[in-house]
């Protein structure tokens, strides 16, 4: 499978990186895009690399998008072409994976109205206001979308994504 990751500097450094290596690890084909190519740098100072930028991303060649949180989905939201690559993961209904204030963007592209999910508590507001049906438990699963609130939340979020990876 080929999983794309989109984040920004300011992500939540274990939201980020244990889905990353963790997809690695079963040997599935991973990028991850940002604003631009080059390192970005967690909350907590760990780096990665931004291999894609968001302008060049085709989002058919994906399987599986994941929006880990932190800051960086504030900035992430912002961008016309992230809300188009969700939205084409919503229309093909392939697995989308959501941690923290990782389903900001979702909000912002109109895509969660009426589904079951989850976000980090400071989220929650801005999920019922758009519509969502908000759960407060560690891992939400509606249809194709996977949410979860923090990162204590990780285990079950990546029981989860495993169930829609495998």
């Amino acid at each position: 499978m080929k999983i794309l990751m989109i984040s920004a500097d300011n992500f939540e450094d274990s939201e980020l990186l244990v889905p990353y290596y963790r997809m690695l690890e079963e040997g599935h084909s991973e990028d991850i895009a940002s604003l631009k190519k080059g390192k970005i740098k967690g909350k907590k100072g760990y780096e990665i690399e931004a291999n894609r930028e968001l302008k060049d991303i085709d989002p058919a060649k994906y399987d599986v998008l994941i929006l880990p949180g932190g800051k960086a989905p504030a900035v992430i939201r912002k961008e016309q072409k992230a809300l188009d690559i969700a939205k084409h993961f919503f229309d093909e209904e392939k697995p989308v994976a959501a941690i923290c204030h990782g389903p900001q963007t979702l909000i912002s592209a109109g895509l969660i109205k009426g589904r079951h999910a989850t976000s980090y508590r400071s989220v929650a507001q801005e999920m019922k206001d758009a519509g969502v049906k908000y759960e407060d438990r560690e891992v939400v699963v509606d249809g194709n979308l996977i949410t979860s609130r923090q990162p204590s939340d990780i285990p079950a979020f990546m029981r989860e994504l495993m169930k829609k990876v495998k």
